[in-house]
């Protein structure tokens, strides 16, 4: 039997919870959810690298076997078509592994950041004085490295950043995931909608966040999703569609931007993160500004894609479907690696 319960999502204000529209509690999503609840109670109690080995040992054996391999076959070779199909294979196998130890890390967000050694910031003195000077910012990161900890140095140096995210379809799930965020996003989270096609939902997100830049304050996006709706933007040799809704509200506000990379240290839990400052244009094609800003964010994307590709994402759309392209064969293909 179904049961009716409030979904909760983070205000965009304060980080207390406020109450959305009802979700349907199914027994599936108490299934899961619990399933979830134990493997966190586990990770707790055995050393963080043992939890990043076992995520990525589990998840770089099961990756490759999975449809959105051939997905993310199909991105490397449209990306790096120079190279020879074994080494697009290993860096897909190696994504997968990076991919496992990202979730395995979800689990002990709050373990990871209480290890300040844990998280190198390169030019920290110079990133800290900037982002303690007073006017609202945008911040601009991609699925690289550990996204999740991408945000970290705003909130470290005292700024209050507020996220936007997709919300997920189990609601115990989702509120446990912005449970799990609460300390990197002091100012809450605000959901993206039900789906790329709930427009209403997508203009209350944006008048929330325009209204949080107009009071001086933060906000950190993962832009790099495929917008079947956005710009055509230069990306790795190609065009593909992205959201210019971080370009245009930082231009409508006159916010401060800055794109950073939360990159991997070997295959532990260390990373190293690197931000750029980007200038914001503005001329009187607001539209062509937001494009041009976001290829200039993109741009910098590229930059760390190509100096690590094993660490983006590449199973998502990003240029191509599965059946538009076909990834060229391997043959005598090497063992999967968990690392």
């Amino acid at each position: 039997m179904d049961v009716v319960e409030p979904a909760m999502v983070m205000s965009a204000e304060k980080p207390e919870a406020v109450s959305a529209p009802v979700a349907t509690i199914t027994l599936q999503h108490r299934l899961e959810y619990g399933l979830l609840r134990s493997l966190a109670a586990l990770a707790r109690v055995v050393p963080i690298g043992a939890v990043t080995a076992t995520g990525a040992a589990l998840v770089g054996a099961v990756g490759p076997l999975l449809r959105q391999n051939r997905r993310a076959l199909a991105n490397l070779e449209v990306a790096f078509p120079e190279k020879a199909p074994a080494e697009r294979h290993r860096i897909a196998r190696a994504m997968w592994a990076n991919m496992g130890r990202i979730f395995a890390e979800t689990l002990i967000l709050d373990r990871i950041i209480a290890e300040p050694e844990r998280i190198e910031i390169v030019d920290r003195d110079h990133w800290q004085a900037l982002m303690g000077e007073p006017g609202p910012s945008i911040g601009c990161t991609l699925h690289m490295g550990n996204w999740e900890l991408a945000i970290w140095p705003l909130t470290l140096f005292g700024r209050r950043p507020a996220g936007v995210y997709k919300p997920l379809d189990n609601p115990l799930l989702d509120r446990w995931l912005a449970d799990q965020r609460r300390d990197l996003y002091p100012a809450g989270l605000l959901g993206k909608g039900e789906s790329e096609d709930d427009p209403r939902a997508g203009q209350r997100t944006a008048r929330a966040l325009i209204n949080i830049a107009r009071k001086g304050g933060c906000i950190g996006f993962v832009s790099d999703h495929f917008d079947r709706r956005g710009e055509p933007i230069s990306f790795m040799g190609r065009q593909a569609r992205f959201t210019t809704a971080p370009a245009m509200i930082a231009r409508h506000v006159g916010a401060r931007v800055w794109v950073g990379c939360c990159k991997r240290v070997g295959t532990g839990s260390r990373f190293r993160m690197e931000m750029r400052v980007l200038d914001v244009p503005k001329t009187d094609d607001k539209e062509q500004d937001a494009i041009a800003l976001t290829t200039a964010i993109f741009a910098a994307f590229e930059d760390w894609i190509r100096e690590a590709p094993e660490q983006w994402m590449w199973w998502n759309t990003r240029w191509v479907q599965p059946a538009e392209a076909r990834p060229a064969p391997l043959t005598d293909a090497p063992a999967v690696q968990a690392s």
